[in-house]
């Protein structure tokens, strides 16, 4: 976007453009941004702002081909900011990131994204990939091979794997002494994993090494489209479940782990972006008895929806399978098996969300 001239206005530059629009830029922020305060090789800025005075004014402003000069008063520097700069960083406008993908809740009719791992070797079809899982928070992977590490290179392709007190990666069987119930044969009801944590994981990889017992059915639900909906029938019950925080806790031999956090969370734009929900892992409410019986009927409207059919997705994972999806988003569980007629395990591991957005924006630099 060209510039057609700019101005000085007391604490801020005035920027006109070509197309007749204006944007106001206060001085502390161009000065901030001036590109000779960032080091030239890391991007890092090395400015100290206390350097200059929380007033600063222009001098003079001028507009040269496409660069705007601005000379400080007091302060003997100038800077130089191109408009193609100015333009990207207009006050009040979110600067264009790749990863900022909106979310497509969904219900049971959802096709789930599939794709073949060794689909996955072009660049291009990884990153439509990455950019689908995000939108839907749900995909499924195919034709991995027969060992447990199969899945955990296309992990570490992704980024760093996320270390919690189950390690780097685990394995979903049964066991003797369980500390946790997906190391049962039980039915596991929807949850999201590890809202006990101060940030629970963001994307969980499960791939299903073998899946040779009847029953274990697994099944998914997108926790954005419950909070709507709650939101849509309840209005007090969407704001008693963003807004009051509630205990988390996981306990076992070596781990005490606990925070309090509202079960929903939006973000600056009122968008679900966080629930935390998995009826095993909540603690003893410990809200005042005050508004406790309206959380209680707030929770349980949550919850209904959570076995509502309408909202769910119910499949057998066969082996060489692995799912994707967005912990803090998708809903996840299964039904019931029976260890004696088969084994059934599973294979998983998390990537953390920063890791999943940076490869996106890496990869949209290519594609």
């Amino acid at each position: 976007m060209n510039i057609e001239r700019v101005e000085a206005r007391g604490r801020v530059i005035a920027v006109h453009w070509i197309d007749g629009t204006t944007s106001f830029y206060p001085n502390l922020f161009l000065r901030d941004n001036d590109q000779k305060g960032f080091h030239p090789q890391t991007g890092e800025r090395q400015f100290d702002l206390l350097c200059v005075p929380l007033d600063l004014t222009a001098e003079a402003v001028t507009l040269d081909g496409d660069a705007v000069h601005i000379d400080w008063r007091g302060d003997h520097d100038r800077t130089t900011l191109a408009a193609d700069w100015l333009y990207n960083h207009r006050p009040g406008v979110r600067a264009a990131d790749p990863a900022d993908i909106a979310a497509e809740i969904w219900e049971a009719d959802l096709h789930i994204p599939k794709v073949s791992i060794s689909d996955l070797s072009d660049d291009h079809v990884f990153f439509e990939w990455l950019c689908n899982t995000k939108r839907h928070g749900l995909s499924v992977v195919t034709g991995l091979e027969d060992n447990e590490e199969a899945g955990v290179a296309l992990g570490e392709r992704i980024g760093f794997l996320r270390r919690t007190n189950f390690g780097l990666t685990f394995r979903v069987e049964t066991i003797p002494d369980p500390n946790n119930l997906a190391y049962t044969s039980h039915a596991l009801p929807l949850h999201t994993d590890l809202p006990n944590q101060e940030m629970p994981p963001g994307y969980q990889f499960l791939h299903c090494v073998r899946n040779g017992a009847e029953g274990g059915e697994s099944v998914f639900a997108d926790a954005y489209m419950i909070a709507e909906k709650v939101r849509r029938k309840d209005a007090e019950a969407f704001r008693l479940l963003t807004s009051i925080p509630i205990p988390y806790r996981f306990h076992d031999r070596q781990y005490d782990i606990r925070v309090h956090r509202p079960m929903v969370s939006v973000d600056e734009r009122d968008r679900v972006f966080d629930v935390r929900y998995s009826a095993h892992l909540m603690d003893s409410f410990d809200i005042p008895d005050t508004v406790m019986a309206d959380y209680y009927a707030a929770y349980r409207r949550f919850m209904a929806e959570t076995r509502d059919p309408t909202n769910i997705i119910t499949f057998k994972m066969k082996p060489g399978e692995m799912v994707v999806f967005d912990n803090r988003r998708i809903l996840h569980g299964r039904t019931a098996f029976d260890p004696m007629t088969g084994h059934r395990l599973l294979k998983g591991f998390y990537v953390d969300r920063g890791e999943f957005d940076s490869r996106i924006r890496m990869l949209a630099r290519q594609t």
